[in-house]
């Protein structure tokens, strides 16, 4: 597995009585420490006046973190589209991508039916119709050194892109159709934690399907710019036995996820999502990599032998508690990276 890449994936969880500014400061140590155990990238998730996530900009939390390291990647996981102006999001991931020197990546995604499309005034219309508009002008943007829109939902005459950079955005697929929408662009996805490996396998087979020989009129990225591989995201917890390890994230999880997946608030009457959190922890302790090191490393072994993924982001932060946390990340990188490179 010399040629898998492995990041963390930090979702800024607010568990019960953590201080949210506590929270932010410590993803920036969690970074920093992934990048002397030599994980390879990091990447940040961004929600919305819930305390599922408490980062509401991924871009801003990637910027400090770029700027405390020198060697990792850090990206967004995701991005939301939805509710940004694509061009306002590009001139942020061009900045990035140049202070960096190459680091970092942009993950975008579509969001939700949720309220912030009404906070932020992008409304319901775009989020339903308006995805694929709005990623063909991010691409453009961070593709072309002008820009211009003759869209339904961005009408604007030509600007320069200042400054201009090429950075290939990957895309969050959780639909087939996300992921044609994808492939017809020739842009990597970003797949979640809610998939097994039969599940991402899928996708991946349907992606390549729609994938085209070479990318459409939409996309303005030859192919040998930013040519990042297919990132799935996968929760990552290390203990001394596999059972030890189960039992503390099922323990731990329910206390975070129960009131944070409460905290999405549809923007129009639908009904909220509603998800059995035992049965969901059940399923993530069962499919994803926790365990002894043994375990963790069968399990990204068999992901990437059923599926071909080779770039794995693994959540770490599954324990709630910042120094289990920190133990884990350095846990995982001297006892697993080692053996899925070596």
């Amino acid at each position: 597995m010399s040629r898998v890449r492995i990041g963390i994936f930090l979702v800024a969880a607010g568990f019960p009585g953590r201080p949210q500014g506590r929270v932010l400061r410590d993803c920036v140590e969690a970074i920093a420490v992934a990048e002397e155990a030599g994980f390879d990238d990091a990447w940040i998730a961004e929600h919305h006046f819930m305390s599922y996530g408490v980062c509401p900009s991924a871009a801003t939390l990637a910027a400090v973190a770029l700027g405390r390291t020198r060697t990792i990647g850090v990206g967004t996981a995701v991005s939301v589209l939805s509710t940004q102006h694509p061009v306002a999001l590009a001139e942020q991931a061009a900045m990035l991508h140049h202070l960096s020197g190459g680091r970092f990546a942009l993950g975008v995604g579509r969001g939700g039916p949720w309220v912030d499309l009404e906070v932020f005034g992008t409304g319901l219309a775009r989020f339903e119709h308006g995805f694929a508009e709005s990623l063909d002008l991010l691409c453009r943007a961070l593709g072309q050194r002008t820009v211009s829109a003759e869209g339904e939902f961005f009408r604007f005459r030509e600007v320069a892109m200042v400054p201009a950079a090429s950075v290939r955005p990957v895309v969050a697929c959780t639909s087939p159709g996300t992921a044609r929408l994808a492939a017809g662009r020739g842009l990597p996805m970003l797949l979640g934690m809610h998939m097994d490996d039969t599940d991402k396998a899928a996708m991946l087979a349907g992606y390549d399907a729609a994938r085209p020989p070479a990318p459409g009129a939409a996309s303005p990225f030859p192919p040998d710019v930013g040519a990042v591989r297919h990132v799935a995201a996968v929760v990552g917890y290390v203990a001394d036995s596999t059972r030890a390890a189960v039992r503390e994230l099922k323990t731990a999880m329910p206390r975070w996820l129960e009131p944070g997946l409460a905290g999405y608030v549809p923007v129009d009457d639908r009904r909220r999502p509603t998800r059995d959190v035992g049965e969901y922890v059940g399923f993530l302790t069962g499919v994803h990599p926790v365990g002894d090191a043994d375990h963790c490393v069968e399990t990204m072994r068999r992901t990437h032998e059923v599926t071909g993924l080779e770039h794995l982001i693994l959540m770490v932060e599954g324990a709630g508690e910042h120094a289990r946390t920190l133990e884990n990340i350095r846990r995982l990188g001297a006892e697993v990276l080692p053996r899925l490179r070596g």
